[in-house]
Formats: C-alpha cells, sequence, structure tokens
C-alpha cells in the first residue's frame, strides 16, 4: 500500500496542508506514520478518506459532524457509495505509451523505474483502474497482432500481478465483511481481471477468498457450500466453442441456483445473450463491478443495523 507526504495529500484530496494537519489534531481521523526522517506518511486508504469528507462538506454537511461518526463508521459509508468517476477509470495514455515503448527492445530496469514511479504518487486503487488494466489489455493486444514476444507479454503479467498481490497482502481480513469467492472457471488461465477484483472487493471491505485460475465448477460449489458466499465472481477471458459455452452455462446456472453469481471478462461478455434469461450478472466493466460491490456491502451494512 502506498504512502503519501501531506504535499502529495494535499495535492491528491484538493486539501490544503493546513486543513489537513488541523483534521488531523482537532479530530483524530487519520494517524500518519512517520517516516524515517519524520515525515507525516498517509495511506491510500487516508487519502481516500479525505477525498470522502471534502465529497460531505461540498455537500452541506460539515466536519465536526462527520468526525462525531468516527472513522471506522465513515470508512464504512465510503465504501458503499465508492462509485467511480467516470475520469477516474481514463487510462493513463501518455505513460502506457511510454512503458509499452520499453518493451520492444525490452528495457527492464527503466519500464520498472517507470512503473513503480507512476503508480507511487497515487492511491493504488486508481494505479490499477489507469495503469495496471490498462497496461495488461494493450500488451495483450500487441501479442495478439504479433507485435510483442510472448515472454515478454508474460514478464508484464507476472510484474503486475507482483503488485497485486505486494498490496492485497497488506490488506486486513474483514472476519464480518460479505463473503465473496473469486476465481477463474476451468480451462482459463488468465487471472489478472479475477486478481484486481479480489483487490477491489477486499479494499472495500469484503472477506474475499481468491481460488485462482482453471478451477472446475462442480468444485466451487463444494467449497462455497463451507463458505455460503453472498456473492461469487467469476472471470471469463476465452471465447469458448459452443460445447464449451453449455458447459459453462450449466455450470453457473447450477451455482446461482443457490449463491449469487457475476461474470465478467471478454469471454463473458461474448455470451451476453445466453445470460439474459438467468440470474447471472454480467459485469460488462470495471464501472460495473463497482456498483455491484457497492450494493452488496449496502445490502450487508443494512443486514446488521
Amino acid at each position: 500500500m502506498n504512502k503519501h507526504r501531506i504535499h502529495r495529500v494535499a495535492k491528491l484530496t484538493g486539501l490544503s496542508k493546513d486543513v489537513i494537519r488541523v483534521w488531523e489534531r482537532r479530530y483524530s481521523l487519520v494517524k500518519p506514520s512517520r517516516s524515517a526522517n519524520r515525515y507525516r506518511e498517509y495511506t491510500d486508504e487516508d487519502v481516500s478518506l479525505f477525498r470522502f469528507l471534502k465529497e460531505e462538506l461540498d455537500r452541506g454537511q460539515t466536519i465536526g459532524g462527520l468526525a462525531m461518526e468516527g472513522r471506522d463508521s465513515l470508512l464504512q459509508r465510503m465504501h458503499v457509495s465508492a462509485i467511480p468517476k467516470q475520469q477516474e477509470l481514463v487510462p493513463h495514455r501518455s505513460l502506457l505509451d511510454e512503458l509499452i515503448s520499453r518493451l520492444d527492445p525490452l528495457d527492464k530496469s527503466r519500464f520498472e523505474q517507470q512503473l513503480n514511479a507512476a503508480i507511487a504518487v497515487i492511491p493504488f486503487e486508481e494505479a490499477v483502474q489507469r495503469i495496471l488494466l490498462p497496461l495488461q489489455r494493450r500488451v495483450g493486444e500487441l501479442w495478439h497482432e504479433g507485435r510483442v514476444n510472448i515472454a515478454v507479454e508474460h514478464y508484464v503479467t507476472k510484474v503486475i500481478q507482483q503488485k497485486l498481490f505486494s498490496v492485497m497482502n497488506q490488506l486486513p481480513v474483514n472476519e464480518f465483511g460479505p463473503r465473496v469467492v473469486v476465481a477463474c472457471p476451468e480451462g482459463e488461465y488468465h487471472e489478472i481481471g479475477a486478481q484486481a477484483a479480489t483487490y477491489l472487493a477486499a479494499a472495500r471491505g469484503c472477506h474475499v477468498y481468491y481460488l485462482g485460475p482453471n478451477l472446475p465448477l462442480a468444485d466451487l460449489e463444494t467449497l462455497c457450500e463451507r463458505v455460503r458466499p453472498d456473492l461469487i465472481l467469476l472471470s471469463v477471458t476465452e471465447t469458448k466453442p459452443e460445447g464449451g459455452v453449455h458447459h459453462l452455462l450449466h455450470g453457473l446456472r447450477t451455482l446461482s441456483q443457490r449463491w449469487p453469481v457475476a461474470v465478467g471478462g471478454q469471454g463473458a461478455c461474448a455470451i451476453k445473450h445466453f445470460l439474459e434469461d438467468t440470474s447471472i450478472e454480467l459485469l460488462d466493466d470495471l464501472g460495473a463491478l463497482h456498483t455491484r460491490l457497492a450494493n452488496l456491502l449496502s445490502t450487508h451494512q443494512r443486514a446488521f443495523h
């Protein structure tokens, strides 16, 4: 998870450094750590909370009233309402062009330095949406066009996976959050989308079970009988032949009779018309995923109040 000094937080939130210091001292909604040289360091969650507070103030709330709710309550409300703005979903095109230029010929040092520098100065969720996932898509397209080697595509994939897992390992496990199972069905080996969904769900306070690629749906059903998930998220990236489509649909229907099921990815979009008369949800972009998670968290929150 990224750490941000106060000048960066001010730039990311639109709040002045003085306001940030006053809120920190007076209301104790954030408790920044200190770097080795004694600079305040704020987390991605702190940045998101400051943004949420500013939005609430713009709607007419007072900082005193908000502070009385407490950090945990504010974070819960923030996660429920966290449907991304369209501008946050726009890929960082100039950066992506520069990163792609480092791949042919491969300049590993400059590629990783530039990628790391870009990710370090923005909240990680924004980096996922604007840099990491678009980068994966661009490199995949270039491989299909024969413009990059498969080894380079594998290298970029592993770098992105390392970023996702590094941050996910720092997220606390929310034992009381809605239970979400994430996997790729049998025959599906491209798991970046599933890993990104895992991060986004966990970052919002869901209790996530990530099961990885190539998972037979019968085995997934066995696990779900024990876990009793509030939502099953499946990543389907491959376009399947007719027989494969019917096999997949049979498994999805079986699962959806017992638990809520949502699918995403290019392969899922390709079978959209098969899903129309079922209870299986199609999440055709990140905005749809955010909306689904927000609805899940809202429902879960009401159930415990």
